[in-house]
């Protein structure tokens, strides 16, 4: 059997085709399946591809040997095996059969092809960072860049792989490169300080290579040889070389140093090349020229008298001149100066001690540092001139209020008086006698509810100022109508905060506390307003409720001195003022939004935006702060515009303008745009500096208020006057 499959091998041998020949294309069959099959578990157990088909030859090889004799497919395959030898042989051995066998069929599979590698050489990458290629491939085509994927989905990837910390970018070749497992090792060797190979053993036995057989030294004992003692001829022809070289200029040699040329004693030296080698070099500066003083001959005004010279010895030793001009006739008459050398000394210490630093300035136009505002003529109309001035109290003026028409205005004195004015013609409407110095005045918002509360000391007192019409009245009697005494407190104690008692001489109602009453304010609705007592502690903040005669404390711990209170203009929110900081409450949450914090020594008054997400606190020190509450809870933006307290800040109602006033006599009027975009801030512009007021007792304008519906603005001023400022 083993012999007629020989003799089957040679006959195939003897008829297989002449070089010269075309070769058939390779045909499909089951030992072409059985042989790729049998490849790609041998692949797959080794963990290694095949670049050619070497391999597979081999392989069909082993699987087709002369052992396996139940193999149907056995002469097949030592058939193509003998025509792959043939055919090797008559190319003179330039190729194997699986060369062979690669012409004749090429491999579809993508592992083949190689992408095209960098071709730049030793460029600098950087070269081509702005271009979309990096080379060019054999053809003369731009070998693009791979896309680089974006960092997000960058770092998902690197997320999900696990292998992730295997992997390198070839920033060369523009790939991505993972490390195998004996990479690794090496990286991990060479970090310890250790041989990459572990092979590699560092503490050997020293192997002694000399043969100490019959010799007594180890080193030759030979005479010198004659070369030595003989010039070189390549030296000499090097020589040669060199001196060719300089005669033809190839070699240039470095100029000689010049010597040093005149210094320059007075002038400037900071643009000379002389010592440009340095990389920080920087001339000692000048010393100052000499002027008419150190002439030996100067002019007779330059000369002191010897009256200047006897004040000179009265001066403190640092305000003496330095120098004393004096007259001489000729060069020769000059003596030696005496100070001639603790000045030298002084000079070289300055040289050698004082360091020298170069400074680079910037020609910066200080004009184009300033924000660019836009032009007052622009923002217009805002209150600039005085138009009317009412006269009537006999002493300051602590508080004013204007009522929701625009038409009557309230104001209230320290001589006990509070009084109604009309706006347009100053005349004054109503007086009432309080007895006690007014140190509030607030008219209800509702233009058709005519009630005025004014706090007096430990009082607050709900007034009917009589205007309107007979339903009006009768809806404001009914308000302010009360059966008895009561006592309305939700706190719970025995003692009650506010006693809602009627006051029949001014024909309206009188809320007594147990503290003096600063500051009183309105909600929008015109049922509910608070009263603020700095010296209530925890019940320093009321709020009262007209309709249903109640009083409640807030349900929040007031931290800090409270010193100003406020309703939002839209919102249930609530804002309470301290000395240090600014809190906003929820009412019906009864739960804290936010707190501000201003910075400053001590706050004084808060005013709300119409809009409602921003304020501005005035402070004792002449700072106002305006806070945007969907910002941050710093403040915005810091005006420093009094140099002395501020008594009250404003905003109004429909025009983009708030104002402050302060105990210097002056009333800053602002333009404060609020922009629906929150992506835009708000914009300030000082507009204008209102003067008028004197100042009485250290007290200037103690409170200012805005017209309802136009641009106008109110001042109180501790000169008993009220003053109306139109555009």
């Amino acid at each position: 059997m083993k012999g007629k499959k020989k003799t089957t091998t040679q006959n195939d041998v003897e008829e297989a085709p002449s070089p010269s020949e075309k070769l058939p294309s390779p045909v499909v069959s089951d030992y072409d399946s059985e042989s790729d099959s049998d490849y790609e578990d041998s692949s797959a157990d080794d963990d290694e591809s095949s670049d050619s088909l070497d391999s597979l030859s081999e392989s069909d090889l082993d699987d087709a040997s002369p052992r396996n004799d139940t193999s149907g497919d056995l002469e097949p395959a030592e058939n193509e095996l003998s025509q792959d030898e043939d055919v090797a042989n008559d190319e003179d051995s330039k190729s194997d059969g699986s060369d062979l066998h690669q012409e004749g069929a090429e491999s579809d599979s993508s592992e083949d092809e190689v992408a095209p590698r960098n071709t730049i050489g030793e460029v600098p990458l950087k070269w081509y960072e702005d271009e979309p290629h990096i080379g060019y491939d054999i053809k003369g085509k731009k070998i693009k860049k791979k896309e680089k994927q974006d960092k997000l989905d960058s770092f998902l990837a690197n997320v999900d792989d696990s292998k992730n910390w295997r992997k390198i970018y070839d920033e060369y070749n523009d790939e991505t490169i993972e490390l195998t497992k004996d990479e690794i090792k090496l990286v991990r060797r060479l970090l310890k300080n250790k041989a990459p190979h572990s092979d590699f053993d560092p503490y050997q036995d020293y192997v002694d290579w000399f043969k100490w057989d019959d010799a007594k030294h180890p080193l030759s004992n030979a005479p010198e040889p004659k070369r030595r003692f003989i010039p070189s001829k390549w030296e000499a022809k090097k020589v040669v070389k060199y001196v060719r070289a300089i005669r033809n200029g190839y070699n240039p040699f470095d100029k000689p140093k010049e010597d040093d040329g005149p210094y320059l004693l007075w002038g400037d030296d900071s643009g000379s090349t002389e010592k440009a080698n340095y990389l920080a070099y920087i001339p000692a500066p000048k010393q100052k020229l000499p002027g008419h003083d150190e002439s030996y001959n100067p002019p007779l005004e330059y000369i002191p008298t010897q009256e200047e010279i006897n004040s000179y010895q009265l001066m403190f030793e640092e305000d003496r001149p330095k120098f004393i001009p004096k007259r001489f006739t000729s060069m020769r008459s000059i003596p030696a100066y005496e100070n001639a050398m603790k000045d030298c000394f002084e000079r070289c210490l300055d040289l050698y001690l004082c360091p020298r630093v170069r400074k680079k300035r910037l020609n910066i136009d200080p004009e184009s540092l300033k924000p660019k505002l836009p032009s007052r003529k622009e923002l217009k109309p805002y209150p600039i001139t005085c138009y009317i001035e009412y006269k009537g109290h006999e002493d300051a003026v602590t508080s004013i209020s204007v009522e929701a028409s625009g038409q009557w205005m309230a104001s209230g004195s320290s001589d006990g008086t509070v009084r109604i004015w009309e706006v347009e013609t100053g005349r004054c409407l109503r007086r009432w006698e309080v007895g006690e110095a007014v140190n509030c005045v607030a008219w209800n918002p509702l233009p058709d509810i005519h009630i005025l509360a004014v706090s007096v000391g430990q009082d607050v007192l709900l007034l009917n100022t009589g205007l309107g019409d007979e339903e009006e009245q009768k809806r404001i009697k009914d308000l302010l109508w009360v059966d008895s005494t009561i006592a309305s407190d939700d706190s719970g104690n025995k003692t009650p905060s506010v006693s809602w008692l009627k006051d029949d001489k001014l024909m309206g109602l009188r809320l007594r506390h147990f503290k003096t009453v600063t500051a009183v304010e309105w909600h929008r609705k015109g049922d509910y307003f608070s009263t603020m007592m700095p010296a209530g502690e925890s019940r320093a903040v009321l709020i009262h409720q007209l309709s249903k005669k109640l009083t409640q404390k807030l349900p929040f711990k007031l931290h800090g001195l409270a010193v100003r209170s406020t309703f939002h203009p839209s919102r249930s929110i609530f804002f309470v003022c301290t000395k240090k900081s600014v809190r906003v409450y929820d009412l019906l949450k009864t739960k804290i939004i936010k707190k501000l914090d201003t910075g400053l020594r001590e706050a004084s008054s808060i005013a709300v935006h119409p809009g409602g997400d921003n304020l501005i606190v005035g402070s004792k020190e002449g700072k106002m702060c305006w806070f945007d509450m969907d910002l941050s809870s710093k403040p915005y933006k810091i005006l420093k515009c009094h140099p002395k307290d501020i008594n009250n800040v404003i905003f109004h109602r429909s025009y983009p303008l708030f104002a402050s006033c302060s105990d210097d006599c002056t009333a800053y009027v602002f333009h404060g745009m609020v922009y629906a975009d929150l992506n835009q801030n708000p914009l300030i512009v000082p507009l204008e500096i209102l003067r008028g007021h004197s100042s009485s007792n250290g007290r200037g304008i103690l409170d200012c208020k805005f017209h309802p519906r136009q641009p106008w603005l109110f001042t109180a001023g501790a000169d008993k006057l009220i003053k109306l400022y139109c555009h």
